[in-house]
């Protein structure tokens, strides 16, 4: 009696469902970058929370000496999201691929702050300069500590900060360039989400300093809760 040879392992290999979990989280979080960054750049005289490119410009220009512009501002700005990249770095350091629990914690602490400094706007208004650099550096840190965090999931073409990458592979690997294959939709989306994300925060400062930081604060918590979710449960499948 011939005894069959057994087949090679199955491996897993990631459902639609998970992949989804990866990159509509991030699509929501870059929608919420262009929130923030309105608020810092309408509200809090004129720094980027989440655009450290424009922070450097800003500040390389005071530097030179240019009319009403900031210097403090992008300063701190630039410092605190560094060490918050740093610090969600550190703690992704021995984290597994894809979500994992680290992933939903880091993204988690990434929502509070951001809720934190909503409430410190909701209870100080426009306030005194203090309170405006304290706003800045925890959205700042905040900032930074996403951005870390969505590097560290590697979803190709949505950084969740920045689209000056995406707008030069979109452009450069299209039919007009280098007519290369590309995930354009999502590329296209990315950009778009971000222009939205700064019309909406630029509507919501009308209503008040807070309104938007508590929007993003809430879609950054949806984003966490739908990415860790739907991972367990791919996960349990």
């Amino acid at each position: 009696m011939t005894i069959p040879l057994a087949g090679p392992p199955a491996t897993h290999r990631p459902s639609m469902l998970s992949r989804l979990a990866h990159l509509a989280p991030m699509l929501a979080l870059t929608f919420t970058t262009g929130i923030v960054d309105a608020v810092g750049y309408l509200g809090l005289d004129r720094v980027f929370t989440g655009n450290m490119t424009g922070n450097v410009v800003i500040l390389g220009m005071a530097l030179a000496g240019a009319d009403n512009l900031p210097i403090i501002g992008p300063a701190l700005a630039l410092a605190a999201f560094l060490v918050g990249a740093v610090v969600s770095g550190r703690i992704l350091r021995t984290a597994g691929t894809g979500w994992t629990r680290r992933t939903t914690t880091m993204f988690a602490i990434v929502a509070a702050l951001v809720a934190a400094t909503a409430v410190l706007a909701a209870v100080s208004g426009r306030a005194a300069e203090p309170v405006a650099l304290t706003i800045t550096g925890g959205l700042a840190f905040a900032m930074g500590a996403q951005a870390a965090a969505a590097r560290h999931l590697s979803v190709a073409d949505v950084t969740t900060v920045v689209v000056t990458s995406t707008i030069t592979g979109l452009a450069a690997d299209s039919w007009l360039g280098l007519r290369t294959g590309q995930r354009w939709p999502r590329r296209v989306l990315a950009i778009a989400l971000i222009a939205a994300g700064a019309f909406t925060g630029a509507l919501l400062l009308r209503v008040h300093l807070s309104a938007g930081l508590f929007a993003a604060a809430a879609l950054i918590t949806a984003a966490t809760v739908f990415g860790h979710a739907v991972t367990a449960r791919d996960v349990r499948g």
